[in-house]
């Protein structure tokens, strides 16, 4: 497993997506390891904010300000290994249905089995919800 060949003080590994159909992706893992199928949920605040803040310092490092971060949910996971993609936000993907939060420890835990994306307009992050297969709003 990746997560593995990294050092064991890396609480979160940053990696290229390895699929050669997204060359432009980078993937964000925790390092631990969570039972079932919803990592968020089981992770504490401090793990979601080392996650979402190691995943947007990489976005904003490639992308600038257009970025985005996506988890998949349950359903559409192929990987068992928690991980979050991180792209540049195909902009015709964007909807209303999404809340504005300020911060990344607003983000929620998203516990129903769905997935989530976030990105940033302004001073603050959409996140949309509700949804299984949400990394097709990244660029490949």
């Amino acid at each position: 497993m990746e997560a593995e060949k990294h050092p064991e003080n890396e609480r979160v590994i940053l990696v290229r997506d390895n699929d050669p159909t997204k060359p432009d992706r980078w993937l964000a893992l925790p390092r631990a390891k969570y039972d079932g199928s919803n990592p968020l949920a089981q992770m504490s605040g401090e793990e979601r904010l080392l996650l979402w803040s190691a995943a947007v310092a990489k976005a904003k490092s490639v992308w600038g300000d257009n970025w985005a971060i996506a988890m998949n949910g349950d359903i559409a996971r192929r990987q068992c290994h928690a991980h979050v993609h991180i792209g540049k936000l195909i902009e015709e993907r964007e909807t209303d249905s999404a809340a504005f939060v300020d911060r990344l420890e607003d983000l929620p835990a998203v516990s129903d089995g769905t997935g989530l994306w976030f990105h940033p307009v302004g001073a603050k992050l959409h996140v949309h919800t509700g949804e299984q297969i949400t990394e097709t709003v990244l660029m490949r």
